[in-house]
């Protein structure tokens, strides 16, 4: 706790000073539109490769086997392709991932979907847990408690130390690991500010999906969405009400809302992950 309360101290000192000379960029720059060559290969030297037992996976829902052909499997993939198809017309490659509430999946929905973004050739993928109050990404690739952002944050722990690739070809995590109660302080700090552009810039091919707590638990996805070119809202089928999700619609009002995904949902084929778009 002492060092969670150094770094928010720090957040907080650095933050005014910054924020009496600057404040958030109204408009994003322009990025390339290049794209990694068709048969890109991956060879991780210094980004650690952890292995992941297929039934953990397969117990955690997550789609991780590409020879899947499941009515699941399917309808991530064409997630996937709306998804793509509105991140190249806009020349966007920054997406948070948020809910109305808790436990509607929101979660599981980035780890497949960055799954499936890796198994499309033309770009690499990076799965950033920023739910700094509830991280749960790791959860779903590896059984144990792992190195976090939170580390990077208050301990400085360097990235490479952070980073991980689960096994699937493009694709790398940046997980969380302890909780912060004061979690838009230190998503809007200096330090997160100066890595997510950093994460945004390096690689113009590179997708970024961000894992934002539930909009309407707490001010973390407003305060972080200046940094995020578009937002995915993630309802379940049977729980989510119309009240949260008018609420949760008006509180993005001001980002780009690339879509909303309706889970847990059956369809006529008795199908999980149904999605549906405004």
């Amino acid at each position: 706790m002492e060092k969670v309360k150094k770094a928010l101290a720090k957040a907080r000192a650095e933050r005014d000073v910054v924020g009496a000379t600057s404040s958030p960029p109204k408009q994003r720059k322009k990025r390339s539109d290049k794209k990694a060559p068709a048969d890109l290969k991956i060879v991780y030297t210094e980004t650690q490769v952890v292995d992941v037992v297929p039934e953990y996976w397969q117990h955690k829902r997550v789609i991780a086997d590409a020879s899947l052909n499941t009515h699941q499997a399917e309808a991530y993939k064409i997630l996937r392709t709306r998804v793509l198809q509105r991140l190249r017309a806009n020349n966007w490659n920054a997406i948070g991932i948020t809910s109305p509430t808790e436990n509607n999946g929101k979660t599981l929905t980035a780890v497949n979907l960055a799954i499936s973004l890796a198994r499309e050739v033309n770009q690499t993928v990076l799965l950033v847990d920023l739910d700094l109050r509830r991280p749960n990404v790791h959860t779903c690739f590896v059984p144990r408690s792992v190195p976090g952002i939170s580390d990077y944050l208050t301990d400085d722990m360097e990235l490479s130390d952070i980073l991980f690739n689960p096994g699937i070809e493009r694709l790398v995590v940046l997980p969380g690991n302890h909780s912060f109660v004061h979690s838009s302080e230190m998503l809007s700090s200096p330090k997160m500010v100066s890595l997510v552009e950093e994460l945004k810039n390096r690689y113009p091919s590179r997708i970024i999906l961000f894992d934002l707590p539930p909009v309407l638990s707490c001010d973390d996805v407003l305060a972080f969405s200046p940094y995020i070119d578009a937002t995915l809202l993630i309802v379940e089928e049977s729980k989510t009400t119309k009240q949260e999700l008018r609420r949760a619609v008006d509180l993005l009002k001001e980002t780009e809302l690339l879509g909303w995904v309706l889970n847990k949902s059956r369809d006529e084929r008795e199908g999980y992950g149904y999605y549906g778009y405004y």
